[in-house]
């Protein structure tokens, strides 16, 4: 990796992990570059539009990684019941092995804090909303469930987990997340059999 390559992945790793654990509002260009180890000049020639364009790329970033993990979790697993419960549980035992502090849900920075910043920041939170429930969905239907049904189950997910990892983080528990994958192993297979 050349040097260049390597201090924008640094600071968009530092970003993210500073957006994430303490909030957008929070979190300076000045701590980041600090933290990321990377002169200030870096920050600004590869964003030059500054904290919302970090920002931006922060929320890329982590779906980008969501999708991944996605993929090769529903790829491993004979059906998408099986892949939503390990993706779930894989989640809470990366929440426990974090203890709980620099593992923040995707929605609680990205679709609550950044929806009040800017229009562009907003866009981008509901277009990775929208490509886990298609993703999801996805799978369900190549299960054999119809769209419509497929994209309501998927939605159920998403909802599930994202609110069930605030409450693990909240009670430094891993319970409440591995209760929601359970659960939403039996819905998935339960729309299955409906078909």
């Amino acid at each position: 990796m050349s040097e260049k390559s390597n201090a924008r992945d640094l600071i968009v790793g530092t970003a993210a992990r500073l957006f994430f654990s303490q909030g957008y509002h929070a979190t300076g260009l000045n701590q980041i570059i600090k933290e990321s180890n990377t002169p200030k000049g870096s920050l600004y020639h590869y964003f030059p539009q500054g904290k919302e364009e970090l920002a931006h790329e922060c929320i890329q970033a982590a779906n980008a990684h969501m999708m991944q993990k996605f993929e090769e979790t529903f790829a491993a697993h004979e059906t998408t019941a099986e892949g939503i419960q390990q993706f779930i549980y894989d989640t809470a035992n990366e929440a426990e092995a974090s203890g709980y502090t620099g593992f923040m849900p995707f929605s609680f920075w990205a679709a609550v804090e950044t929806s009040c910043i800017s229009q562009q920041l907003r866009t981008a939170s509901q277009n990775v909303f929208a490509e886990w429930q298609d993703i999801i969905a996805k799978h369900l239907m190549l299960d054999g469930i119809a769209e419509e049904k497929a994209r309501e189950t998927a939605l159920l997910v998403i909802s599930l987990m994202e609110g069930a990892l605030i409450i693990s983080l909240t009670n430094q528990d891993k319970q409440p997340l591995l209760t929601a994958a359970d659960y939403l192993s039996v819905v998935a297979r339960n729309a299955e059999q409906k078909q």
